[in-house]
């Protein structure tokens, strides 16, 4: 579905673009928004990685096991229907965590892997369980300790002072996470309470 619609996008801005004998800044645009697009991609790939690495110290340290300890009675709490050894439980920590840091990229592959677990622990249904719908609120929302990627764009952009947006985006994602927790607790319970306790 995402692709029909960037292809609709697509077609319709060049014949836009044709229609009103714009097509040379089109190519223009493509080209430079090629270039601009390699640029970033490097400056952010350094940051990553770098952050990366300290993730994997940070592991090999202990720390991660520490924090991932520090969030299992809130996780519990917000996932009861997720056993507490169950591997879901390892992916939804990894993935937070990882968010945490804003290494939005090191998160996905960990949210793909604690949603195939969800989906298991739902009988491989097609329709979404409570967990799953909770899993991906918090991660759409994630509080963000340190914003890596949007550091690292606006070093790229030239900013005096790249990590200024730290606080704000602190409390931003805190409040964006728990306006997520509030809205899905609210429709679960009206679910409930319409299907007559049933989940």
């Amino acid at each position: 579905m995402v692709n029909i619609i960037w292809v609709t996008m697509t077609v319709i801005g060049i014949l836009f673009a044709i229609a009103n004998g714009t097509m040379d800044d089109v190519n223009k645009a493509i080209f430079s928004g090629a270039k601009e697009a390699v640029t970033i991609c490097i400056g952010l790939i350094s940051v990553l990685v770098f952050w990366l690495g300290l993730m994997n110290i940070a592991k090999a340290a202990g720390l991660l096991n520490g924090l991932s300890k520090l969030f299992q009675p809130l996780v519990t709490k917000l996932f009861p229907d997720v056993p507490k050894d169950h591997p879901a439980m390892g992916f939804i920590l990894s993935n937070m965590i990882a968010n945490l840091f804003g290494l939005g990229n090191a998160a996905t592959p960990m949210g793909i892997k604690a949603m195939e677990e969800l989906k298991k622990l739902n009988n491989n249904e097609n329709s979404p369980s409570r967990s799953m719908i909770t899993f991906l609120a918090i991660n759409t929302s994630s509080i963000t300790l340190i914003p890596t990627t949007v550091i690292a764009i606006r070093m790229n952009y030239g900013s005096e002072a790249p990590t200024e947006i730290v606080g704000t985006t602190l409390v931003a994602s805190f409040f964006s996470t728990m306006a997520a927790i509030m809205i899905d607790r609210y429709f679960y319970y009206r679910r409930m309470k319409k299907g007559g306790g049933r989940k």
